[in-house]
């Protein structure tokens, strides 16, 4: 039985919860430009944006967008500082309520289920099991169709309020990068008709990414009876001692994804032996070790070569430098990487 949550609104367009919100939306951005003209007036700027909400005046504003290649080239679109404010105070409320409804093993975009909480699980599955299958999903976030979302979301939420928000927030997304698949009962028109993607970079994005595939993550574990299976964003991946288990579930997951007008990539989408080691969140997990995936680790070294020269200029401060080199660090140490990590100390001096 499916239980809607109420009584959201309220909530969302409190004072407190702007201000809360606020704070939040600031978090590494505080000496920017537009968030400094915005906290002039602070008290002022979020009345005025409770007020527009109150009264359903509220529009968003234009996206910034530019293009990264990290590893893969995207686009990356960036709200107005009111805005991300806005997807702050809307996510507050409705993520806890919402998150309760996931699976234990969904994760990324989420309070304590980040990347390493996510390895741990992989490498424990990966490691009490013969086989299996790993897939990912083609262009996922240009692919996501904006009516079944607002459906998925109108089916979890029942404040008319907070669902004409999220509407408002889907509605205004700009245009991401084309995707022309065909479903079926699609004719020539279809993928021109059905509008698609959220825009990278977004709070609500990456929330509504997960809700977008949590019926998906309750079908597998539900009706096709995987029980060991996780998934973090768009890529996941199911166990089994049993091949043939497997083999159907591969068939019975394009089936049902098809429902969400998506398909997965069809040669990075895999079933083998986990004997022979995957590859999970930057990481290569084999069966007695676990390694940092060479492109991993070449981008950290180019990352570290660029802020020593940012700290050789004057660009940077030593305890600045010290904070992100302990922050890579910490990622590394998730991998058996000691020698690694002497190594790199070495070769900026740390060690004589």
């Amino acid at each position: 039985m499916v239980v809607r949550i109420g009584n959201t609104w309220e909530k969302i367009i409190e004072f407190e919860n702007l201000l809360a919100a606020a704070r939040l939306a600031q978090q590494g951005k505080r000496y920017r430009p537009n968030v400094l003209a915005f906290n002039a007036e602070r008290e002022k700027n979020l009345i005025k944006l409770q007020d527009e909400l109150i009264e359903q005046t509220y529009h968003p504003g234009q996206y910034r967008s530019f293009r990264i290649t990290d590893p893969k080239p995207r686009l990356i679109s960036a709200a107005p500082y009111r805005d991300r404010i806005v997807h702050h105070a809307l996510c507050r409320i409705i993520v806890p309520a919402i998150e309760r409804t996931f699976i234990f093993d969904s994760y990324a975009n989420r309070t304590r289920f980040g990347t390493h909480r996510a390895l741990k699980r992989f490498i424990h599955f990966a490691r009490h099991n013969r086989y299996i299958l790993q897939c990912d999903i083609c262009q996922y976030f240009p692919s996501i169709d904006h009516e079944i979302l607002k459906s998925t979301l109108h089916r979890k939420l029942k404040c008319p309020r907070t669902l004409a928000l999220i509407d408002l927030i889907i509605d205004s997304s700009n245009p991401q990068d084309p995707v022309s698949n065909y479903y079926p009962g699609d004719d020539l028109l279809t993928p021109l008709q059905r509008r698609r993607g959220l825009p990278i970079g977004n709070l609500t994005s990456q929330f509504f990414s997960n809700v977008f595939l949590d019926g998906f993550d309750h079908f597998v574990k539900e009706k096709l009876k995987i029980q060991q299976y996780l998934r973090y964003v768009d890529d996941f991946a199911l166990f089994s001692d049993d091949k043939e288990i497997l083999q159907q579930a591969r068939q019975d997951i394009e089936a049902y994804l098809t429902t969400l007008r998506l398909k997965i990539h069809p040669v990075k989408s895999q079933l083998f032996a986990t004997v022979h080691g995957a590859n999970f969140v930057g990481y290569r997990v084999l069966p007695d070790r676990i390694r940092v995936r060479s492109d991993n680790l070449q981008r950290g070294r180019q990352r570290l070569q660029s802020l020593q020269r940012e700290l050789e200029a004057g660009l940077l401060s030593q305890s600045e430098f010290e904070r992100r080199l302990t922050a890579w660090f910490a990622h590394l140490s998730h991998a058996d990487s000691h020698h690694l990590r002497q190594k790199i100390l070495k070769s900026i001096g740390r060690l004589s």
